[in-house]
C-alpha cells in the first residue's frame, strides 16, 4: 500500500525507484539533489522498508528517509510496502506501482539497472517496466487517471554499467554525503556487505570519479537510457 513518508502527493519531473532505503541516495543521490536545486519536483520511492536487512529496524529507516529527503531538497517520498528480499514481477505489484505513477505522475523514472547482482535490484527494473505499461492503460482497474512515463534512465547500484548519460555533481559531495548518512542504522559499525559499510562514500566516490574522468570533471554519477536522447548540436 502506497503511504508517504516525507512531503505530499504531487505530478513530478523525476521519479528514483529504490528497492530498499537508502539504494536512491547511493545510485543517483547526487543528480537529485542538483534537480531539487534547480526548481524541479523530485521524488523517491522505496519498493520496500528493507525489513530484511541485518542492521536497522523499519521504523528507524522510515525515519531516516525522512531525513535523507529533507537534506536532498525531494519535494516527495513514498513507501509501496512490497516485501523486502521478493521484489519481482508480479501482477499484485505491478498495479500497485502502476498506482502510484498514476498518483505522482513523473516524467521521469529512474530505476535500479537490469543487470545489477542484487535480486531485489533487477526484480525491481522488471516490475517498473510492467508497471509502467499498465498505468498508461485507459482500461487497467487502477485507481487514477493513465499516466504515460516519458523517460526511463536506470542507476549504477552493484554492477557495471554502459553509461551513456553523466550528470556533474562535483557541487553537491557534501549534501549528497549528508543524505547517505542520513541513513546510520546501515553505516555505522562494521562491515555487512559490499554496501552496508562505513566505507560506503570512500567506494562510491572511486565510481564517481572513474565517470568523472571520461567528463573530465572531478565527479559524475552514471545512468543509462534506454531510448535515444535528442540532441540539439548547437549546444555542444
Amino acid at each position: 500500500m502506497l503511504t508517504t513518508i516525507y512531503g505530499s502527493p504531487r505530478p513530478l519531473d523525476w521519479l528514483c525507484l529504490a528497492p530498499h532505503p537508502d539504494d536512491a541516495e547511493i545510485g543517483a543521490g547526487g543528480t537529485l539533489i542538483k534537480l531539487a536545486r534547480a526548481g524541479k519536483a523530485v521524488g523517491v520511492l522505496e519498493l520496500s522498508r528493507g525489513e530484511m536487512g541485518t542492521q536497522g529496524t523499519p521504523e528507524e529507516r522510515v525515519a531516516e528517509c525522512a531525513e535523507a529527503a529533507q537534506i536532498m531538497g525531494l519535494s516527495w517520498r513514498g513507501q509501496l510496502g512490497l516485501p523486502d528480499g521478493g521484489l519481482a514481477d508480479t501482477p499484485q505489484g505491478a498495479q500497485g506501482l502502476a498506482g502510484a505513477l498514476r498518483a505522482v505522475q513523473p516524467r521521469v523514472l529512474v530505476v535500479p539497472h537490469h543487470l545489477d547482482r542484487h535480486p531485489d535490484h533487477f526484480g525491481t527494473y522488471q516490475l517498473a517496466k510492467r508497471a509502467i505499461h499498465l498505468a498508461s492503460l485507459k482500461k487497467a482497474e487502477i485507481a487514477g487517471e493513465p499516466w504515460r512515463v516519458q523517460r526511463v534512465l536506470q542507476y549504477q547500484g552493484n554492477a557495471d554499467i554502459r553509461a551513456n548519460v553523466l550528470v556533474d555533481i562535483g557541487d553537491v559531495m557534501d549534501p549528497w554525503e549528508a543524505a547517505i548518512y542520513a541513513h546510520r542504522s546501515q553505516f555505522a559499525g562494521g562491515y555487512v556487505s559490499e554496501t552496508v559499510t562505513p566505507e560506503i562514500i570512500e567506494r562510491r566516490k572511486g565510481r564517481l570519479t572513474y565517470w568523472g574522468t571520461l567528463l573530465r570533471v572531478k565527479y559524475a554519477e552514471p545512468f543509462e537510457a534506454e531510448d535515444a536522447l535528442l540532441l540539439d548540436p548547437t549546444s555542444l
